[in-house]
């Protein structure tokens, strides 16, 4: 019985010890997590949260106007019909993301066809009529030693890839990645470029008519998209001029919350050239569902182009280049909204 008792007590030692590791490691993961979330709370201190909530800067460009948008790829940085898995992902982090994934589900079918072998097994080897006699087994040190230290391993090896992957989706942007600032409205977004001349494109979205015209998917096409350079780091900040809004594209895997009188920033790189739709992902009002975000992604040439087609500005580029589009009042496609310059409402 003394042996008995030891080996009863091992097994809550190992697994007490795996457990212990698997907080070890959220530590860590967790004091990554607070080192980014301090860098992005110094510079928000230094923030007016008047400024980080400003919804215009005074030159706003036309946008879709001085150039021709690209054409989408269908089933690319969209949804697909009956699709049944995530979208397929064209940044760094949506493919660490989508290989941890695929990762999980594997490893929940295994698990769940083990213990369907495991029912099937017990209801045919121990049913009433193979077996008359019960056993009166009450313990089976072994079989408990397994199924208390196994899952704990299991969830430890989840665990690990897991706070990569929360460490990445914070890793502060490089000094010299560009700033785009998403802007959320009552309901509509603005995409302003402080690193080129603080310019403003206003984006609304298209009518049915108007996007089968443009070829692009119903609820997802806009007049002026959020134009970036691709294979080029950016600083993507958020804020919003009235309410809670999102900014969510699945196929990049990139979602952050808008939020007023605060700026919130992650680091965005897109692999290659394309349009990629999203939605505003936070429930903002009557009109919430007509917030759809495209961004299309250009070779760098070809993003400074229209960077001084907006009327915008390069470094390096001699202003004689610029080709300035008309500006334009921001105002929304909306009757008796309020416009991209306009005080915030309730």
């Amino acid at each position: 019985m003394k042996n008995f008792g030891s080996l009863h007590g091992f097994h809550r030692i190992v697994a007490s010890l795996a457990m212990a590791a698997m907080l070890a490691f959220g530590a860590q993961g967790a004091a990554a997590q607070d080192a980014a979330e301090s860098a992005a709370t110094e510079q928000l201190e230094t923030l007016d949260p008047a400024v980080a909530a400003d919804a215009s800067s005074e030159d706003v460009a036309a946008g879709a106007s001085a150039y021709t948008p690209m054409k989408p790829t269908a089933g690319k940085g969209m949804p697909v019909a009956g699709a049944i898995d995530v979208q397929s992902q064209f940044s760094p982090i949506g493919k660490q993301a989508n290989g941890l994934h695929i990762a999980l589900v594997w490893i929940m079918a295994i698990i769940s066809i083990f213990v369907l072998l495991l029912f099937l097994y017990v209801i045919v080897r121990f049913n009433k009529r193979a077996n008359p006699v019960p056993s009166k087994t009450s313990h089976n040190t072994l079989i408990e030693v397994i199924w208390t230290v196994v899952p704990a391993l299991i969830l430890l090896g989840i665990a690990v890839p897991s706070i990569g992957l929360l460490s990445a989706q914070y890793k502060t942007p490089p000094k010299d990645a560009i700033t785009i600032k998403a802007i959320g409205y009552q309901w509509y977004w603005g995409y302003a470029y402080p690193d080129n001349g603080d310019f403003e494109v206003v984006s609304n979205m298209l009518t049915e008519e108007e996007a089968e015209a443009s070829g692009e998917p119903h609820q997802l096409a806009v007049d002026n998209r959020m134009v970036v350079p691709a294979g080029v780091p950016i600083r993507l900040q958020t804020t919003a001029a009235d309410v809670i809004h999102s900014f969510a594209v699945p196929s990049l895997w990139f979602k952050l919350d808008a939020v007023p009188g605060r700026l919130n920033e992650k680091l965005l790189l897109i692999e290659e050239p394309g349009v990629y739709y999203g939605q505003c992902s936070e429930l903002c009002g009557a009109r919430h569902g007509y917030m759809p975000i495209a961004i299309e992604a250009l070779p760098m040439a070809q993003y400074n182009a229209w960077v001084l087609a907006q009327g915008g500005t390069v470094a390096g580029a001699a202003d004689a280049a610029a080709s300035a589009a008309p500006l334009q009042e921001p105002e929304s496609s909306v009757p008796g909204a309020p416009g991209a310059g306009a005080a915030p409402t309730a």
